[in-house]
């Protein structure tokens, strides 16, 4: 079963986010991020039209190598239901096809709301995406691509436990990867008890 197949309807909370499945009420706001060129750089992405974006969402939810939520900010969402007043950025999987041995995937993380960076909240995504890409998908190996000037963001990762693996001067990026064991997923359950015991899955209201 596809990533997409298993999430849908459903959301992972914990205790500053909530992610969601990508779907199309969340377009128009993700469309009005990505024509940051900031934004477009340090994900790699080209502008794209609000027809565009909706093929690329509908691609990426039938693509079963692709797994795409949207961070909803906790404290907007729950006392209204608002999904997209709530959005401030999305998280990603891309799955490794090529490796048959141990399942790999490379993970993306992206804080579009300026007033959202900085306080944590990248850094639970990432916590709440490796625990369920680990326990609920059987990830073994996760793989991070940065840009050279994103200092914080590879702080985060190193943090967390990534190493720098490769560096590449035409795409201006680190690839840092992580092989999952027994003693780093109980330091990080550990360790950040306060930011990934919360995991759970329930049904999403889909409300615009």
């Amino acid at each position: 079963m596809s990533c997409n197949s298993l999430m849908k309807n459903r959301q992972i909370i914990g205790q500053s986010v909530v992610l969601v499945p990508y779907r199309e009420l969340h377009v128009p706001k993700y469309n009005q991020w990505m024509k940051d060129p900031n934004l477009q750089y340090l994900t790699g992405s080209e502008p794209l039209t609000l027809e565009e974006e909706l093929e690329m969402m509908d691609s990426w939810n039938s693509d079963e190598n692709k797994c795409t939520f949207i961070i909803l900010e906790k404290n907007l969402f729950q006392p209204i239901g608002d999904q997209i007043k709530s959005m401030i950025g999305d998280v990603n999987l891309f799955f490794d096809t090529t490796n048959n041995e141990e399942k790999t995937a490379e993970i993306e993380i992206m804080i579009a709301e300026e007033s959202y960076r900085g306080k944590g909240r990248g850094k639970e995504t990432v916590l709440l995406m490796l625990r369920f890409a680990i326990q609920v998908i059987g990830v073994k190996i996760f793989v991070a691509k940065i840009k050279y000037n994103n200092k914080s963001s590879q702080n985060m990762f190193i943090k967390i436990g990534f190493n720098e693996r490769s560096r590449s001067d035409v795409f201006e990026e680190i690839t840092y990867d992580l092989t999952v064991n027994d003693m780093w997923f109980e330091s990080i359950v550990k360790n950040n008890t306060n930011l990934i015991a919360l995991i759970i899955y329930k049904s999403c209201k889909r409300i615009a």
